[in-house]
């Protein structure tokens, strides 16, 4: 198996000190960036298989880099924020951050969250049937795409998964617990609001009127339910 490499981002030397040796420590290969235009650039050449990322970044922030990233790959990203960035952690989700982590920290937690993006990321679905169609939406399994109207549309990994779950078990409630089981991970520790910020984006994508949603139906005190191809032909 070859090594992983994590690129970590922040502008504080001890934390990016400590971070480094324990990383190398565990195993990993570790390329530091300071800011935020170094991240991007060490972000290409380096073509890391994951990115721990400090939202508060000289010359451009932390969600800024997200941005940038996000819509050139699909590297797991756990952001690093303070208590009070609440809404920066919200946005930092709906821009596709996979995980957040709130100073301080410990190192083990963090190691913990790395290891499950990575399997995450890694892990590859049995396919079942290859094409998978409810109303106006195709998901193509074999090419990863996702269609609606026949037109192409771009969903982050987790949006994609959510979407295959859910078509996969068109007509059936899912529990929250179980949707975090089957996209997060069996031992996910973060907030559970990363599903709802998951949901909301699907919905944007996927639904006309996102706020009286066709497709992903809540399920209040349970989970969600997709429709069949039935309801929505």
């Amino acid at each position: 198996m070859s090594t992983k490499k994590i690129l970590v981002v922040d502008d504080e030397k001890l934390i990016v000190d400590s971070l480094r040796y324990s990383l190398r420590k565990e195993g990993y290969d570790v390329v530091i960036a300071h800011d935020g235009l170094e991240a991007i650039a060490l972000a290409r050449k380096e073509q890391p298989d994951l990115l721990v990322l400090d939202l508060m970044l000289p010359g451009i922030d932390g969600l800024e880099v997200c941005r940038t990233i996000r819509q050139e790959s699909t590297l797991p990203i756990i952001m690093l924020t303070a208590r009070s960035e609440e809404m920066d952690r919200v946005i930092g989700l709906e821009i596709g951050a996979d995980d957040y982590l709130v100073k301080p920290f410990s190192f083990r937690e963090l190691l913990a969250r790395i290891r499950a993006a990575l399997r995450r990321a890694s892990y590859v679905a049995p396919v079942t049937e290859e094409t998978l169609t409810i109303g106006s939406l195709s998901l193509d399994q074999a090419s990863h795409r996702v269609l609606r109207n026949g037109q192409e549309i771009e969903l982050t990994r987790k949006e994609y998964d959510l979407l295959r779950l859910f078509m996969e078990r068109a007509g059936r409630v899912v529990p929250r617990n179980e949707i975090i089981d089957a996209v997060w991970d069996t031992d996910w520790i973060g907030d559970t609001r990363t599903l709802d910020v998951h949901i909301r984006r699907l919905r944007e994508k996927i639904e006309d009127t996102p706020s009286k949603p066709q497709y992903v139906q809540t399920v209040r005190g349970v989970g969600y339910r997709f429709a069949t191809p039935e309801e929505v032909t």
